[in-house]
């Protein structure tokens, strides 16, 4: 999996960091600072700074729907991502998993019962329903470790255990055809490894691209939020203090 995200890593870096953490619900957001309301944002226009209600001028009103809304944008986008993270390695072994193994074979759903309950709980770490997100404070300029983090050895591991299911089961399928010899069951056996690991290689380098996109635009827009952020500490006394994104211009690894 680590050599999964390695080119990401490579090709961009996300100056971009959440100071606090970030609760995302149908009527309000709300900024945890160690835990307690700091900020709160009521229908994306009411603003209240830990616990008292600041009245809002009209420009004032316009800069905290601007950021309100962008944060209710890029959370989900970030959950969407760790998640879609993991699940690039997940489907393409899977997927190549059940073509030589069949799809329904006891193998290939023990497999798929691991992955489903590694998906479950990934989704459980951002406590996320359909509606509601959690994102807690993070420095988001290592996206392996936020696509992968603690799951990356597990799926090693999975996959792992897993190779010698595929093995045997591609070499029942070699030995079942009598009419080959010997050296045209292994050269055949080679050929199934070698298009296993190109499918694979296929598979995850497109999907991964995808999600370079999606990560490159990201940071960009969190980057992009900062600056409504700025604005917001200069215009409204009771929140110059308050800083949720760190960041620093985006920016590409030479």
């Amino acid at each position: 999996m680590s050599t999964l995200f390695a080119h990401q890593a490579q090709a961009e870096h996300c100056n971009v960091n959440f100071n606090y953490g970030v609760i995302i619900e149908p009527n309000h957001v709300r900024i945890l600072d160690n835990g307690q309301t700091y900020v709160q944002i009521n229908n994306d226009n009411q603003l209240f700074v830990r616990g008292r209600e600041i009245l809002l001028e009209a420009q004032q009103t316009a800069l905290i729907s601007d950021f309100s809304k962008g944060i209710r944008s890029q959370v989900p986008e970030i959950v969407f991502i760790a998640i879609e993270g993991v699940e690039v390695g997940l489907k393409a072994v899977n997927k190549v998993i059940g073509g030589l193994t069949g799809e329904n074979s006891a193998s290939h759903r023990k497999l798929q019962e691991k992955f489903d309950d590694m998906q479950m709980r990934l989704r459980k770490k951002f406590n996320h329903s359909d509606k509601s997100y959690y994102i807690a404070p993070q420095d988001f300029d290592d996206f392996d470790e936020i696509f992968a983090g603690e799951f990356e050895q597990e799926i090693e591991e999975i996959v792992s255990e897993s190779i010698g299911t595929i093995l045997m089961a591609v070499g029942e399928a070699m030995a079942n055809r009598d009419e080959e010899t010997i050296e045209q069951r292994v050269s055949t056996f080679d050929d199934r490894l070698e298009n296993m690991g190109e499918e694979l290689k296929l598979e995850i380098g497109t999907r991964a691209n995808q999600l370079e996109q999606k990560a490159e635009q990201f940071c960009q827009a969190l980057s992009n939020l900062d600056k409504v952020e700025t604005e917001m500490q200069v215009t409204i006394s009771a929140l110059q203090d308050f800083n949720l994104i760190s960041s620093e211009r985006y920016s590409h690894s030479e």
